[in-house]
C-alpha cells in the first residue's frame, strides 16, 4: 500500500538538517501533515588490515552523552561522491590513508522519519599519513581485531547505526570466506 504525497514545506533548514511537513494521504484516504527530517548523506568506511583488524575511533557523542567505538564516517559534501567522502573522512579523522575503497553495503537507517542514506565502504589496508586533521573527533584511534567486534557490540561498546551496519555486514562477509 502506497502513501501519496501532495506537497511539502520546510519549517526549519540549515546546512545539516531540514525539517519538513509533508502533506500525505494514507491508503485508507486519511490525509495529514507528516514530519520528515531531510539529512545530508553519510559515508562510512570499514578499513581492514592484513591482521584482520578494523580501524576504529573511541568517541563521545554529546546528544546521547555516551562513549562508544565508531568507524570513520562523515557527511558527503556537495559535488563529492560517497566513495571520495569515505576516503576523506578516514584520512581526516584517523590520519590513515585507506587503500582502495569499494562498496560494502547501503542502508537507510530510519526511513520512516528521515531520508538519510548511509553508504558504507570497505578498504583493504591503509598507510599512516600523520596525525588526524580533525582534532575534535575522537580520544583514541585503534586497530580492533575483527574477532572482538561481536563482543563489543553485545556490550554496547559499538552503537552507531553506520558502524553497526558496516561491521555486521563485514563480519558476515568474513564468515563466508
Amino acid at each position: 500500500m502506497e502513501w501519496k504525497t501532495h506537497g511539502e514545506r520546510q519549517i526549519y533548514t540549515n546546512k545539516w538538517v531540514n525539517l519538513c511537513l509533508v502533506d500525505v494521504q494514507q491508503p485508507d484516504g486519511r490525509r495529514w501533515e507528516y514530519h520528515v527530517v531531510r539529512l545530508r548523506h553519510l559515508a562510512v568506511a570499514a578499513v581492514v588490515n592484513d591482521q584482520q583488524e578494523v580501524l576504529m575511533m573511541w568517541r563521545h557523542r554529546f546528544i546521547t552523552d555516551s562513549w562508544a567505538w565508531e568507524l570513520p564516517m562523515g557527511l558527503v559534501e556537495e559535488g563529492e561522491s560517497p566513495e571520495d567522502a569515505a576516503a576523506r573522512e578516514v584520512l581526516e579523522e584517523t590520519g590513515w590513508r585507506p587503500g582502495p575503497i569499494k562498496p560494502l553495503i547501503y542502508a537507510e537507517p530510519a526511513n520512516g522519519i528521515t531520508d538519510s542514506q548511509h553508504h558504507v565502504f570497505r578498504a583493504d589496508g591503509a598507510t599512516y599519513d600523520g596525525p588526524p586533521t580533525e582534532e575534535n573527533e575522537s580520544d583514541r584511534i585503534e586497530w580492533i581485531p575483527l574477532s572482538e567486534v561481536r563482543g563489543m557490540i553485545d556490550r554496547r561498546e559499538i552503537v552507531s547505526s553506520g558502524s553497526l551496519v558496516g561491521l555486521l555486514y563485514l563480519l558476515m562477509d568474513e564468515s563466508i570466506r
